[in-house]
């Protein structure tokens, strides 16, 4: 028996044509305001660097909160390996502010994408030094908490200096999320009061190849940690109900084309990927009550497909809400 939905969210891309980047920007944007006229209680961005996706989710998220009032904003997920934790907790802290606390900040640790190539134009003073260890998302968190960031605060002159980040906004530090694909990403999320993400990508570290099974591995040892703590669940959900002839035949190859890798774990890191879910409403419904792992959470941010048109986003976004969620029990 599968929990009833508690809240219905959706995560997109953000693309755009390198000749006409506004118009892209501006499609995630009528998105969004789209997502919460049809009732979804989220909606996030993910952040692309050195790509034709959005890599300023933050500041497209500060123009999101003054389109809309109610629905809430999530990154999922910002790299730290790009940011500096401190910078990152006084832009976090501003938009949360003026989104009126709706901001849902994702993260990730590591070494940024394609390291080798960028590593001499994001650090070229420091490359070798920079943690991009959980010790990365502490700092954060202890910014966005309140923790001291210098030892001196008052005034000097006619400055007035503070020894904590500001703005502090009330509530942002329960607010963080951990976007994780690994049981040490779970138990470290959950032991840090933390949130946790779950998407359509996890590792198999041991001898299951099964997604649903590794991934209800993940939710569990996060609630073991974080009883209280927040899980969301972000599969590729593509329903066709209102979809035309040529929609429906786009997203069958979109997800046909997708599936080999679904079959076993993918690299070195053995990254195990979820199918796609393509159909009626009633299909994906019947299919997601008998996902182990979707059984046991209440929120979902369902991920748009990447390289889909406006009107196909429109036409999804829509059937999850008026079809989709209903059966799901929202």
């Amino acid at each position: 028996m599968s929990r009833p939905l508690r809240k219905l969210g959706f995560l997109t891309i953000g693309l755009f044509d390198a000749a006409d980047p506004r118009r892209g920007h501006e499609s995630t944007l009528e998105i969004i305001e789209l997502g919460e006229q049809l009732g979804f209680d989220s909606a996030w961005v993910r952040h692309r660097h050195l790509q034709y996706g959005i890599s300023s989710p933050v500041a497209v998220l500060a123009a999101a909160s003054q389109r809309t009032s109610r629905i809430e904003l999530g990154t999922a997920v910002i790299p730290l390996g790009w940011e500096n934790p401190l910078r990152l907790a006084e832009d976090l802290a501003t938009v949360d502010l003026l989104s009126g606390g709706r901001l849902n900040p994702g993260l990730s640790v590591g070494p940024p994408m394609r390291w080798d190539e960028v590593k001499h134009a994001l650090y070229p003073d420091s490359a070798d030094v920079e943690d991009f260890s959980y010790g990365r998302v502490q700092r954060l968190l202890d910014f966005v908490r309140g923790e001291p960031a210098t030892g001196f605060s008052g005034a000097q002159g006619f400055e007035v200096f503070s020894d904590r980040v500001q703005p502090q906004s009330p509530g942002l530090g329960d607010r963080l999320w951990y976007g994780g694909a690994s049981l040490r990403s779970a138990e470290w999320a959950g032991k840090h009061r933390m949130n946790f993400l779950t998407s359509s990508v996890v590792k198999a570290e041991g001898e299951s190849t099964d997604f649903a099974e590794i991934q209800l591995s993940h939710i569990r040892t996060f609630r073991e940690q974080h009883p209280t703590g927040r899980v969301s669940q972000g599969l590729v959900v593509i329903p066709t109900d209102s979809a035309t002839p040529d929609q429906r035949a786009k997203y069958e190859a979109y997800a046909e084309k997708r599936l080999p890798r679904t079959k076993e774990p993918q690299g070195p890191a053995r990254m195990l990927f979820s199918r796609d879910y393509v159909g009626t409403s009633a299909e994906i419904a019947e299919r997601l009550h008998a996902h182990q792992a979707f059984r046991e959470i209440d929120e979902v941010a369902f991920a748009l497909p990447f390289t889909f048109d406006h009107e196909d986003y429109v036409q999804i976004l829509t059937d999850i809400a008026e079809r989709l969620a209903p059966l799901l029990g929202r």
